[in-house]
This record gives structure tokens, sequence and C-alpha cells, in this order.
């Protein structure tokens, strides 16, 4: 299934089994990022061949055991993505792994293809996920920095979760990361994946372009809903007042080093002076209302 000039998969639109959610960097038409989202009965397991890229393997709900070159990780996971953070497993290129889940679960394979494999596959552990509160006011929103420079090593990847609170706007100011601009902006391709609490519970995002790169999106997005950016400006990502709104961002380009270095849209930018006179939301941070900062 081709995506190639779609940048609002739906829920299922981009299923292809066994994964209820298959971006590859064909499919998304650039060169580098990719995303699985793999749903396993309990007691079911999946055979993962990482090829030319590099994983993760991010408990989204239930818990899994990670099974690669004679080493088992143990992953306990989470009962869901407002609960908690998680533990997961780093996968390197070239690897075959085992996923498998005694009581069954949701989990996410974030990727990126990379042209080395050195890195070890290794186990990430939920203690050491730095926990961020960004922003203030109706832009406060929580960021869980699983596989970020400073955070967790690796070749290409980066991987982060944002949490708002229902009514919230999170991803703003608008910003962008198309170009490269050593120590001002990097060049990302980038993947937004939802959740939203709530039956009913909706979303919406933005992506506009620049003149000489042009993009025009404004989707309403619910659960298992996914955005593509392959450049431009976006947000904001806005959550629905009564529903708390969950995105996995995924990023990886094509740039020596390893960096997530963002530009704001100058006609809104100056939203961020405002926090400084603003408190943080209370209703931050989710689950357990302790941060690992």
């Amino acid at each position: 299934m081709s995506t190639k000039g779609t940048y609002h998969l739906p829920r299922g639109t981009a299923a292809d089994s066994p994964y209820d959610l298959l971006v590859t960097p064909e499919s998304a038409g650039w060169g580098h990022s990719g995303l699985r989202i793999l749903t396993l009965s309990p007691g079911e397991g999946h055979l993962l061949d990482t090829g030319d890229a590099e994983f993760l393997v991010l408990p989204l709900r239930g818990g899994c055991t990670v099974t690669v070159g004679g080493q088992t990780f143990a992953l306990d996971g989470r009962t869901g993505v407002f609960e908690s953070v998680t533990d997961f497993a780093y996968l390197p290129r070239g690897t075959r792994a085992l996923v498998s889940s005694a009581s069954g679960g949701t989990f996410a394979l974030p990727n990126a293809r990379t042209g080395h494999g050195g890195l070890p596959a290794r186990y990430g552990r939920k203690e050491d996920v730095p926990v961020e509160l960004r922003g203030a006011g109706a832009c406060s929103r929580q960021v869980n920095n699983y596989c970020l420079p400073g955070t967790f090593e690796a070749d290409r990847l980066l991987v982060c979760e944002v949490l708002t609170p229902g009514g919230n706007w999170s991803s703003y100011p608008p910003h962008k990361h198309d170009e490269a601009r050593p120590g001002a902006e990097s060049e990302l391709e980038e993947i937004y994946y939802f959740q939203v609490a709530g039956e009913n519970g909706f979303a919406y995002q933005r992506v506009y372009g620049t003149p000489d790169r042009p993009v025009d999106v404004l989707a309403e997005v619910r659960s298992g809903d996914t955005v593509l950016i392959p450049h431009g400006w976006h947000g904001p990502s806005i959550a629905a007042p009564g529903y708390d709104l969950y995105y996995l961002n995924v990023m990886a380009g094509p740039g020596q080093d390893r960096a997530w270095l963002i530009c704001d849209d100058p006609a809104h930018g100056w939203v961020r002076d405002t926090w400084a006179s603003q408190e943080t939301d209370p209703r931050l941070p989710f689950g357990a209302k302790e941060t690992n900062r």
C-alpha cells in the first residue's frame, strides 16, 4: 500500500497484516523514518526482522518479552499511554527478534533507516526516561523523552511522546525542521501517531508549508490515526476540551549528527515569551504525578 502524497492516515487505512499501522520510508515517499503498530493476542508472538533500520519496541498497552541474539528483555509495559512512561527495548539493524506477550497488548515499533549497525540490542528502563513539562497555561503539555540526543543512544532514530490535557494546544508555536542549518535547524522527517482519551475523543493537527515547499493539512484525528510530516511548519496539535491527547513522535533524517533542532514560525514564535508569566497546567504530569526530571 502506498501512502505517498497522503499525509493524514485514518486508523486502518495504512494497515498491513500483522500490523495495525505500517509506515515505511517507501510508503511515506521519503528516506528515513518508519513506524509499525503491532497488536498481539495473549500468548501470541511476532518475529521481527529489522533489515536496514534500527527499532524500538515501545509498549503502548501491556507488556512483552523481546528475545534477540541470545538475550531476553522483559518489558513490564503499562496499562495505557496516559498512565505512565514505559520501559522499552532497542534493536539494531540486521537483527531478528521475537516479540511475544503472555497477556497481550499493543506495541509501537518506531524505526529509522541507518547505514550503521554498531550499537548493541539493549533494555531501556522506565526510571531513566526524562519526563519534561513544556509550555505553560493552555500550552502546557508533557513530553516523555525516550530516545533523543542526551537521553538514549541511537544512530538516527529520535522518539518521544507528547501528552496534552483536554483543551490545551501542543506542538505550539508551530515549528519546522526540514533543512540543515548548523546550530539552528536539523533536517528530519516526522510521524505523529495519535491516541485520544474517551470513546468519542478527537483532536486536530495542522501542517502547512513554506512558499517553496507547499503542504496543507488540517486533520481531525482520532485514536489510531497518523499524520506524516515531510516538511513545513507543524502545529498546533489541539486537544478538544474533555479529551486528553497523546501522540508518539518518530523522527529521522539524513544528517550525520543526530540532533533535534527546530525553528519557530516567526509569525507565532512570540507566544513562547508569554509562558514565563503563566503557571503549568495542574493536570500535569499524567499518571503517578512523578517525573524523572
